[in-house]
């Protein structure tokens, strides 16, 4: 009898231990999300974050997203990469829990085809006049600027630089950068015609909301084919939540690719090394062999 009272209590004590492990796994209000849920500001303590010369919150410092976002926006398991009989683990991709609102990306019928052909055709890089249509190969494995809103969740750091006027985020990946134009009126003056588009920014409160347009379509979300069009509008929600994080969103609308709007929610972190700085990652260099071997190469 004493064997199974004692055997009684532990498998209480047992249930009792992962009981309080699944009530800690679920944040109450105020508290940090956990791993896998979609931040968002309303979910932090609040905050007053340090203010610039005008009043702002100062933003101002170098930031690294970190997460498997990259390599897949969804939701996804570990997998192999490409050419595993030759790199084995080096280019395996890792898991994620997803940064997309909702969990799925709601692609059109013909756009969610596509988005399957760009993953298939991910290593075969193509250029402007191979007559490909959609062009393949990876704007990343080419060594093309990221865009929006990519470029803020690549395993890269980047900086902000702040004044009342303008905004600079500068990225280490192949030195991309953009300037966001504070309260300006002006639309693009080019349609579709800028890897980084056209940013206009405004302060909603403390958030800071960039609206940006005139992105030029070549760009991917990310390694597994997800895509826009030219035709994309993208609003991003800067809030700080802390003096070491940022909560980003990016609500991303495209009639000719998305059945709705859809929205991707993530921490940024700000980088505490002594003497941090951005560093210069100019990958040109890295893919002519690749990309454009072919025209040097005697026949």
């Amino acid at each position: 009898m004493r064997r199974r009272v004692g055997g009684s209590r532990t498998t209480v004590s047992a249930i009792a231990l992962i009981g309080m492990v699944c009530l800690a796994s679920h944040p109450a209000a105020g508290q940090t999300p956990a791993a896998g849920q979609v931040p968002t500001p309303g979910q932090f303590p609040p905050y007053n974050p340090p203010r610039t010369a005008d009043g702002k919150p100062n933003l101002n410092g170098v930031w690294q997203a970190l997460g498997t976002a990259d390599w897949d926006i969804e939701a996804h398991q570990a997998k192999a990469g490409p050419y595993t009989e030759l790199l084995g683990g080096y280019i395996a991709e890792p898991g994620g829990l997803g940064i997309v609102e909702g969990g799925v990306i709601p692609y059109q019928p013909s756009a969610l085809a596509r988005k399957k052909l760009n993953f298939e055709k991910r290593t075969t890089a193509s250029v402007p006049g191979d007559g490909v249509d959609p062009p393949t190969g990876d704007p990343e494995l080419k060594c093309f600027m990221p865009g929006v809103p990519r470029a803020m969740y690549m395993p890269y750091p980047f900086q902000i630089v702040q004044t009342p006027d303008f905004i600079l985020m500068t990225h280490e990946f192949n030195g991309s950068s953009r300037i966001i134009r504070m309260n300006w009126k002006e639309e693009s003056p080019l349609d579709n015609s800028f890897f980084m588009g056209w940013s206009r920014g405004r302060w909603d409160g403390d958030t800071l909301v960039v609206d940006v347009t005139g992105l030029n379509g070549q760009n991917w979300l990310d390694r597994a084919g997800n895509f826009y069009s030219e035709a994309v509008h993208v609003v991003e929600r800067f809030t700080a939540v802390s003096p070491y994080h940022l909560v980003y969103e990016a609500t991303l609308e495209d009639p000719q690719v998305y059945t709705r709007p859809w929205k991707i929610s993530f921490p940024l972190y700000r980088r505490m090394e002594k003497n941090v700085q951005v560093m210069e990652f100019k990958c040109v260099p890295f893919v002519e062999e690749l990309v454009y071997g072919r025209f040097t190469k005697q026949p």
